[in-house]
């Protein structure tokens, strides 16, 4: 497979197609890095050696679709962790049947792994983090189900909810939702109060295939753009000069115009 050139319209389709094709997922990733940033490079992912050392720790075997993805590009923060955080391998944890492997930048949310997915320990089988009956196949045990648990006020009311059905498609979303996030990339932020993408700006650009909760994306002329719940819209520029159709598109208060 080959991006040249990248085009997400029909490489997001493919990648979500094939959820569990971690070499597609992989491929997106290595393909999207290079067209809206820099391209993955030497010491980009973390030394195999790290993570051997955090599943001593744990006392667990990583799903295999973790530790090629640590490896791949772990260390690349501006691919993970912009906004919310890509835990490096040693400070990965579990906490209440799940591995969690990412965290909201100010405790709000968790994302994790159902240990009942992938834990070899006899007692990990059975009910899994999401009360449902864990599968136990091959495929699910090296790229596994991800949860998330969004912070409550009554902590009695926090549960793990699904999230996404492959970690390698978790981790697709990751690195899309943190490109827009860079502060060091022609980049920008907008509350539109609840009333969400204006036409205008929808008008400039083509949607793209669903992907995320609560979250629809847009492709224009170099520009990347994610709308979330209405609530929120962020955008990414291949260059400062590709932001300035979408700011005169939407009117608003854009945290860097």
């Amino acid at each position: 497979m080959k991006f040249e050139p990248f085009d997400i319209r029909s490489a997001l389709p493919a990648m979500l197609a094939a959820p569990r094709d971690r070499a597609l997922a992989w491929w997106f990733i290595t393909g999207f890095a290079a067209y809206w940033g820099r391209p993955l490079g030497a010491g980009d992912g973390w030394d195999p050696a790290v993570v051997d050392a955090a599943e001593r720790r744990l006392g667990l075997t990583l799903p295999a679709a973790l530790r090629e993805a640590y490896q791949l590009f772990g260390r690349r923060d501006d691919l993970t962790s912009n906004q919310d955080r890509l835990l490096p391998p040693d400070e990965l944890y579990v906490w209440d049947g799940a591995l969690v492997y990412r965290e909201e930048n100010q405790g709000c949310a968790h994302w994790g792994i159902p240990l009942a997915d992938f834990d070899e320990r006899p007692d990990a089988v059975g009910e899994d983090a999401v009360g449902q009956d864990a599968p136990r196949d091959d495929a699910v045990r090296d790229d596994p189900r991800t949860v998330a648990r969004p912070d409550l006020a009554d902590k009695s009311q926090e549960r793990w909810e699904p999230w996404m059905p492959s970690l390698a498609a978790a981790c697709v979303e990751i690195v899309m939702a943190e490109a827009l996030m860079d502060p060091d990339a022609p980049t920008d932020f907008l509350d539109t109060d609840g009333e969400g993408l204006a036409p205008e700006v929808a008008a400039l650009c083509d949607p793209l295939q669903p992907f995320g909760p609560g979250s629809r994306w847009f492709v224009g002329t170099d520009v990347l753009i994610r709308e979330v719940d209405d609530a929120f819209v962020c955008v990414r520029g291949r260059t400062p000069e590709a932001l300035d159709p979408i700011r005169e598109a939407q009117f608003g208060d854009w945290l860097d115009d």
